[in-house]
């Protein structure tokens, strides 16, 4: 297809770029005056350039008949937005007076100064040449003003800005009265005089009373009620004539046939693509199109109706200074027609006739974002396929979104459809368009293009997604990891299992019996079987009491990323530089709250792999994910896991053990049974010594073992069918049933009480322990039982109470105390004891003995006695 300026012939000025804003701004004094452009002096020029819009011939034809003394309106009032075409209006109709011999007036509100002329001054002078009837600073009356002008029909007053002279003359005082009054008061008698003459017209212009203040407005209203009822609106320009008005003032001439098939090629293209917006078909588009050749119709509607409803941009005449601009930079490209992403926002001129509009700021934003080599925009032209990079995709997507986002009015933004109708070539497939927009709304892109409900916008507002990733490309791995670890420790209760999260080396995890669960960084078997089998530079004993969880490898950069989301939120939260709005601190907040969530629950399905020693090195569970929303304590839920596994036992069952260890055997040590539970990897894992000693409890009152001991190396047992609370000590053993069973000698009521009377004779706990061997061969009623049991309970507890045992020693003891007044000197009085028994004595406000021995009973009676005499109160007591 042919280049558009070869089809499309812009004028001269435009071609040679001899053109200014003025260039397109209509100035009727300036043309009265004889100083304005030729194109707007030259009548001939002026009406070759001009498109006569149904508005301006109605006011032409209007004039004209008014002029010839027929029977029309006398008084024409024209309103419409800045750069809406009103002063374009009246020059059309002065220079078709002239050509009708008509006087014109000029009266232009922003050329006079009304603290140096008055208007009905300014109108005879225009007339006549000199100032001799109205010369007074009073206006005169209706009827001296129809004698003046009857005497010089045909005449045309032209009144243009006169509500800005109005205002001005607000601040002039004339006999005590603003001039404004005086203003007003000639406005309604101009009105007057001329509605009663048959070749007089008066054509006013009002601009839209909102860009005013209150005091503009009040002013607007009463000129309005001096003209507005006497007039015929008169719109210059209509929404469907814009199109004949840009191109006629741009071009000198357009092939219609060439354009034409320009056109029909493109809306193949476009239908064939699906480009057609909502509620548009083919036919009408073509239609648009023809209007609008060379700029594709979207051009000229986004410009006018967009930004046209900025005071700033002056509709009309803003639109043609912009798209003169455009053509200029475009006159020697090869493109058949001019898209909104055709626009080059790195020219000068076209980035400051908008930047005029929105604000200075925007030169940063689309430097940063569209233009600059290292932009968002350029990143995106060259990541797309080689193909596509002469068509900058990514710069002229940026191009249009950055045109449709903004308006006087409610509209931003623009829809991927209309970004694609205003961004595709014919070369290219639409679908391009939409891989861009993915590219360029990227977290890794844009810092100022945003989206909501379906529409594309740049915006001041630094985007959230952009800082978010900035912010999470900041944090460090030790932040990471040190978030990690304070999830772990906040999704964990401790309730169960001692915890060791990432231990170091083995010495780290203590070798005892309790339950262990140890947490680790990675899955690796080869450290969880030196943590199985060392406790640093020994054996482990205790091997079976531990258990190993180990995150999921596949888990880890989605937890991390949720994690690194987490940190970035808090950080912008803090950060006192970043402009946010309060719309944009709430979404950060709600933000904060809804990846505390998420780290939460990915740190539980991050570490879900449970290692369980057994006899042949691991077994592993998967937990799975997590219940979305469920409470998440990681080593509960491990426990009850096991648990219902039969990997951790609260309970066990006697009958079980006795067919684990009673089988193929008599007889068992206790404490083996015991030992094997906690250092035996893959053996049965209970929760505590407890488990054991209540299934031998119950095994032995059940009668499927007894308990007893070896005597001359035979098994004997001791207790059977009976209450029992085993100790789980050396040389105790659990005895299979059928040894245990005898036949039953009952013992006499006499024989019954003697054994109760020794056993309150009994000296000492050995006695007690000799009395229950002598009555253990007896077969007792539960009666008898139970009145035994508490008989050798209180004695037990009496002697205890009493005489501890003897021979018994501690090697270090330990006291703080309380002293009243006055008893210090009973503590002195133990000082000389206890160096008698220790070597090293520290006395503070309290008590450490080392280095030496004491008996137990001496302790007690010699020690404690004396302080608890002195009334000193033993706050804390350490022996050993």
């Amino acid at each position: 297809m042919k280049p558009f300026s070869t089809i499309a012939i812009p004028h001269k000025d435009i071609i040679e770029g001899k053109f200014t804003k003025d260039t397109f701004a209509a100035n009727l004094w300036e043309v009265y005056k004889g100083r304005a452009p030729e194109e707007y002096t030259d009548s001939d020029i002026f009406f070759k350039r001009t498109y006569l819009t149904e508005g301006i011939s109605a006011l032409i034809n209007t004039i004209e008949k008014r002029l010839k003394g027929e029977d029309t309106e006398a008084i024409i009032q024209l309103q419409t937005p800045f750069g809406g075409g009103k002063t374009h209006s009246l020059i059309a109709v002065y220079h078709k007076a002239k050509t009708l011999g008509a006087k014109v007036v000029v009266l232009d509100g922003y050329a006079l100064n009304p603290s140096k002329i008055l208007l009905w001054q300014e109108l005879e002078k225009q007339i006549t040449g000199k100032i001799e009837r109205f010369k007074g600073n009073t206006p005169p009356a209706g009827e001296e003003l129809r004698e003046f002008f009857s005497k010089h029909q045909p005449l045309l007053i032209l009144m243009d800005e006169i509500l800005d002279y109005t205002i001005s003359a607000s601040s002039v005082k004339i006999n005590n009265l603003n001039l404004s009054t005086y203003v007003l008061n000639f406005i309604r008698y101009l009105a007057d005089a001329i509605r009663t003459l048959n070749k007089t017209a008066l054509v006013i212009t009002y601009p839209s009373k909102s860009h005013y203040d209150e005091h503009g407005q009040r002013i607007y209203e009463l000129l309005y009620l001096r003209t507005g009822r006497v007039t015929t609106p008169y719109p210059p320009v209509k929404d469907e004539e814009i199109y004949d008005v840009i191109t006629t003032r741009l071009f000198k001439s357009i092939d219609r046939k060439t354009a034409r098939e320009v056109i029909e090629e493109f809306l193949d293209y476009a239908e064939n693509e699906k480009l057609f917006l909502e509620g548009e078909d083919k036919s009408t588009y073509r239609q648009k199109f023809s209007k609008s050749f060379p700029f594709q119709p979207e051009v000229i509607d986004v410009l006018y109706k967009r930004w046209g409803s900025f005071p700033r941009f002056e509709r009309t005449r803003g639109v043609l200074f912009l798209l003169a601009s455009v053509v200029y930079k475009l006159k020697d490209s090869y493109i058949p027609f001019i898209r909104l992403s055709d626009f080059d926002l790195k020219d000068s001129r076209i980035k400051s006739i908008l930047v005029d509009v929105i604000g200075p700021q925007w030169n940063s934003i689309i430097s940063e974002d569209i233009t600059s080599e290292d932009s968002a925009a350029k990143k995106v032209d060259k990541e797309l396929p080689s193909t596509y990079l002469p068509y900058s995709l990514g710069t002229r997507v940026a191009t249009t979104i950055f045109l449709y986002s903004f308006s006087g009015g409610p509209e931003r933004g623009a829809t991927t459809a209309e970004i694609k109708l205003s961004s595709a070539a014919l070369s290219v497939p639409s679908a391009i368009i939409v891989d861009t927009i993915d590219k360029l709304t990227s977290p890794l892109r844009s810092l100022y293009l945003d989206h909501k409900e379906g529409r594309y916008f740049y915006t001041t507002e630094i985007a959230l997604p952009r800082i978010l990733i900035n912010k999470m490309q900041s944090i460090e791995e030790d932040e990471v990891r040190t978030e990690e670890k304070e999830a772990l420790v906040k999704t964990i209760s401790k309730e169960h299992f001692d915890i060791f999260i990432w231990p170091k080396s083995s010495k780290d995890i203590p070798d005892t019996k309790r339950l262990k669960l140890i947490i680790l960084q990675s899955q690796e078997v080869e450290k969880c079987k030196e943590f199985l089998e060392n406790h640093g530079g020994r054996p482990r004993v205790y091997r079976n009491t531990l258990i190993f969880i180990c995150p999921m490898d596949s888990e880890r950069a989605k937890f991390e990323e949720f994690v690194r989301r987490k940190l970035a939120w808090q950080l912008i939260e803090k950060d006192k530089t970043l402009k946010l709005t309060s719309e944009q601190k709430k979404e950060v907040k709600d933000n904060i709250r809804k990846a505390e969530v998420e780290v939460k629950e990915s740190v539980r399905s991050l570490y879900r792999i449970v290692l369980i020693p057994s006899k042949d090195g691991f077994k592993d569970i998967d937990l799975g994910l997590p219940t979305y929303g469920a409470d998440i304590v990681i080593d509960k839920e491990i426990y009850e896991r096991l648990k219902s596994e039969g990997e951790i036992l609260e309970k066990l069952s006697p009958l079980s053990l006795k067919e684990k260890y009673l089988k193929d055997r008599d007889w068992v040590e206790t404490k083996n049974i015991l030992e094997s539970f906690f250092k035996t990897a893959g053996e049965i894992r209970i929760i505590s010594d407890e488990v054991l000693r209540d299934c031998i409890k119950e095994g032995v009152k059940k009668g499927l073992f007894g308990i007893g001991e070896i005597e001359d190396g035979s098994p004997v047992c001791r207790y059977f069918k009976t209450e029992i609370l085993p100790a789980l000590v050396e040389e105790e053993i659990l005895i299979k049933a059928e040894l245990c069973e005898k036949p039953e000698e009952k013992i006499s009521d006499e024989g019954f009480q003697s054994y109760i009377t020794k056993i309150h004779q009994s000296k000492t706990i050995e006695d007690i322990g000799k009395i229950r061997e002598e009555i253990a061969k007896y077969t007792l009623s539960s009666e008898q039982k139970e009145k035994l049991e508490n008989h050798i309970r209180k004695k037990e507890e009496e002697l205890r109470s009493i005489h501890p045992p003897p021979g018994e020693k501690y090697q270090k003891i330990s006291l703080i105390l309380r002293v009243p007044t006055g008893k210090l000197s009973d503590i002195a009085r133990m000082i000389p004891y206890f160096k008698t028994k220790f070597s090293q004595l520290d006395i503070k406000v309290e008590i450490s003995a080392q280095d030496g021995e004491i008996e137990i009973s001496d302790y007690e009676d010699k020690i404690k006695e004396a302080i608890n005499q002195a009334g000193v109160t033993i706050e804390k007591e350490e022996v050993e």
